[in-house]
């Protein structure tokens, strides 16, 4: 990987690029300081550190700790990420976004539209509601006047709308796709500070310096081994062979090539995860935001529901909802799955194109053999992000080793930094290519 960069530095045209990335970053992180016009960020800071739920720390380092700072992206590049998945769900649903998605790159640029437009609507609607939910508890001063309330709503708004359109120039003047980019480095920049608080609550305090090196060797040990699971995770494919038939036309032939259909391990990506979490935080957050506590039985509930109470030796009774976020998880890769890949569609353009796999004949039995590959490497995929995902949840339960980074973040960083550096090196090829060839 150093060499892949240290060569692409070589190179004017990437080593521009690469640049541009780094000033957009820069950029973000500075962006993430400011804070917006009138607010109280101490009180902020203070509810904030008054939630149980681990809901608001996740989207916290979602955006790079803006969210706590109340700077002018604490709302950051989460409402496009809303925007999107609403987006690809409503082009299942609807037929003429799903016209447009097949309509090349013309009806991709509309739906681009169409997506920019529903994320600076979400940003509105969330900004709204955070400024008035939070103006009148103590975010704005007790004298605040309706002004205030529209210049809390207009830059946090704006502050979306900027980051998104540094995301899309990172995209078309940068490496890697921007959004991921500007995601990804929110979600790092919180990594430090975890660490640190790692180190002073195993290595620091332990009571020998053996103790110290063991629990240093440990946390070292456990996240190189998730990374590495990840890894595989995100690079393990299923090929299905495809045989094509030979046609003979006049003195040539054509076909009786072979291919294949590439299936990915982890096809739903980290949206099983999104999915299932938010879910579950769904009820704490609406019971925090009106000031519900909880008591009885919905109080039991509510805490079962919280992931800081998980895998806790003395109150076993509450891990029964991670049991529930298990089977979330298992239930949305096959839900989303389903929506991005249809066995029947793949088995007819197969069919169409004279093509077969080999020993199943076409039609009916292919679209069978295809939904039973499909399911098979779903069901290992979620086991994989079940195991991602549940292991902070078991040390946090078992040690209290809280850290903001879990299985969700490890996944995205990784798929983002090995997706860019794919990009890179392609760039790099094909700058040679064109170098050859201009010799």
């Amino acid at each position: 990987m150093l060499t892949t960069i240290r060569n692409a530095f070589k190179i004017k045209d990437i080593r521009n690029r690469l640049l541009f990335t780094l000033a957009m970053m820069v950029v973000i992180r500075f962006g993430c300081q400011l804070p917006v016009p009138g607010v109280n960020r101490e009180y902020f800071a203070q509810w904030f550190a008054s939630q149980t739920g681990d809901t608001f720390n996740f989207f916290d380092a979602f955006t790079g700790g803006s969210f706590m700072n109340m700077s002018i992206f604490a709302l950051n590049i989460t409402p496009y990420i809303t925007s999107s998945i609403i987006m690809q769900l409503l082009t299942i649903a609807i037929p003429k976004l799903e016209e447009m998605q097949k309509d090349g790159e013309e009806g991709r640029k509309k739906i681009a539209t169409i997506t920019r437009y529903v994320t600076v609507g979400l940003a509105l609607i969330e900004s709204a509601a955070m400024a008035i939910g939070f103006g009148r508890s103590g975010l704005l001063q007790s004298d605040a006047v309706v002004l205030d309330y529209i210049v809390v709503i207009l830059a946090l708004t704006a502050g979306t709308a900027f980051i998104m359109w540094i995301g899309e120039r990172i995209t078309e003047h940068g490496v890697g796709n921007g959004i991921s980019i500007v995601l990804t480095i929110n979600i790092i920049s919180s990594i430090p500070q975890d660490f640190k608080a790692l180190y002073d609550q195993f290595v620091k305090s332990a009571e020998t310096i053996t103790l110290s090196v063991i629990s240093a060797v440990v946390i070292i040990a456990i996240v190189i081994g998730m990374i590495v699971l990840v890894i595989l995770l995100n690079g393990g494919v299923r090929k299905i062979p495809v045989q094509y038939a030979k046609k003979i036309q006049g003195h040539k032939t054509y076909g009786g090539n072979t291919s294949n259909i590439p299936l990915k391990i982890n096809t739903a990506g980290v949206i099983p995860i999104i999915f299932a979490s938010s879910l579950m935080q769904f009820p704490i957050v609406i019971c925090q935001l009106v000031g519900y506590q909880g008591t009885g039985f919905w109080g039991e509930v509510l805490k079962g529901l919280n992931s800081n109470n998980w895998c806790n030796p003395d109150i076993p009774v509450y891990s029964i909802g991670l049991l529930v976020y298990v089977l979330l998880v298992i239930f949305f890769a096959y839900f989303y799955t389903s929506i991005t890949f249809n066995p029947m569609e793949i088995s007819n353009n197969i069919k169409r194109q004279g093509g077969f796999i080999p020993g199943i004949r076409p039609g009916k039995p292919t679209t069978e053999y295809l939904t039973g590959i499909l399911n098979y490497v779903i069901f290992i995929g979620a086991i994989g992000l079940i195991i991602v995902a549940v292991l902070p949840f078991f040390f946090n339960g078992m040690f209290g080793a809280s850290v903001s980074f879990g299985g969700t973040s490890l996944i995205i960083i990784v798929s983002v930094i090995l997706e860019t550096i794919k990009q890179v090196e392609s760039r790099m090829l094909v700058r040679n290519y064109k170098g050859f060839l201009n010799a």
